[in-house]
């Protein structure tokens, strides 16, 4: 059964909730420039309230070792999602408690995920300017290229209308949705996070 990633989560409030909808994970964002950047106490207490439950990621763009190795110490969460234009040196130096985002331009991304390490890769739609979290869909053919070699996260543009034929032909380990759950930036509507985790775990790849 493919597991539920709900990504940029603001509130102990929402995180708690989203658990108990079902989601496998949640993904706490630290990238100031984002709308979905979450205050670093508040990420702590995300994290002691649900850890026990799920998978809690830090989200970076670009951030440094020292920078993610502070936060990761100093809030408690599971896994660091680097998703920006990390170099595969700082994606090993975490590992294996990180995996690298890879927005996918087109069919070289098949070639550029074997350069990063790692059990899983995440993938999302390649907006120009936008780290992530746009709704925008790509290619899913690409990831099932990937999907066929590794464990793949798969991102960008998913809801509860169309994560399930998304699993059908991708066969992901994961999916991960934020925007497509939302109110607002941040802001999670239950409605929607627990009509897209029903629609994901009773999906099946091909």
């Amino acid at each position: 059964m493919v597991k539920v990633k709900i990504c940029g989560v603001t509130s102990v409030e929402d995180a708690v909730r989203c658990v108990a909808e079902g989601a496998d994970a949640i993904g706490i964002n630290f990238y100031k420039g984002s709308s979905r950047c979450c205050d670093k106490a508040i990420a702590r207490t995300i994290v002691d309230a649900v850890a026990k439950d799920a998978v809690t990621v830090g989200v970076f763009v670009d951030a440094g070792y020292d920078e993610i190795y502070a936060l990761r110490k100093a809030v408690g969460f599971s896994l660091v999602q680097l998703h920006g234009d990390e170099a595969p040196d700082l994606l090993a130096r975490l590992l294996p408690h990180a995996f690298k985002a890879l927005k996918v331009r087109g069919p070289t991304a098949v070639d550029e995920s074997a350069r990063y390490g790692g059990d899983c890769i995440l993938l999302d739609a390649y907006v120009p300017g936008v780290p992530g979290g746009t709704g925008e869909i790509f290619d899913w053919a690409i990831a099932r290229q990937i999907a066929r070699t590794r464990r793949v996260v798969l991102a960008g543009g998913l809801t509860h209308r169309n994560v399930a034929l998304a699993v059908a032909r991708v066969a992901p380990s994961w999916v991960d949705v934020a925007s497509g759950v939302e109110i607002s930036p941040g802001r999670k509507n239950m409605d929607l996070v627990r009509a897209f985790i029903q629609a994901a775990k009773k999906a099946q790849g091909d």
